[in-house]
């Protein structure tokens, strides 16, 4: 069974999909063992692009704007692991800054996680193209399992 689980959460309904899985696996597969989640936001450093002309540039964030977003993300975390702690699961929480599937790769060595559990927007066509797929690139490049979780109808655009 696994023991140490990293599961990426963007704040959004959609994010949180995989919880209730991985509650359920825990709690059916692993009755009392001592199973420890780590729940991981990832700032995204890029905040967006200033086009002038045929000209653009990048903007990040500023170190101020950097210090309340992480303290936005780590509220969020602890008030999302709340309901598994009440269940006796050990829940950790994790706050980095960069690219999204780079970040939970980083985070799923450092944390020692035996399995990746994220959810899943589930886009295709031009908005997987445009966007990108971060669970995608995390289920190709990682070197544990990945429980990838598809959101319930009507909560994708939450």
């Amino acid at each position: 069974m696994f023991e140490k689980v990293l599961v990426p959460l963007d704040g959004s309904k959609v994010g949180e999909a995989a919880l209730p899985v991985i509650d359920q696996l825990v709690s059916k597969l692993a009755p009392g063992s001592k199973v420890e989640i780590t729940l991981l936001g990832v700032i995204t450093l890029l905040r967006h692009w200033v086009v002038v002309g045929e000209a653009s540039a990048p903007v990040s964030y500023t170190e101020e704007e950097l210090k309340l977003i992480r303290k936005r993300v780590t509220d969020y975390l602890e008030r999302t692991g709340q309901s598994l702690k009440g269940k006796g699961i050990i829940v950790k929480t994790m706050v980095s800054s960069g690219n999204a599937s780079d970040e939970i790769l980083k985070a799923a060595e450092e944390t020692k996680a035996d399995l990746i559990a994220m959810s899943t927007h589930g886009r295709s066509g031009l908005r997987r193209l445009a966007f990108g797929s971060i669970t995608d690139k995390v289920l190709r490049a990682a070197s544990v399992p990945v429980l990838m979780v598809r959101a319930a109808e009507g909560t994708v655009n939450e």
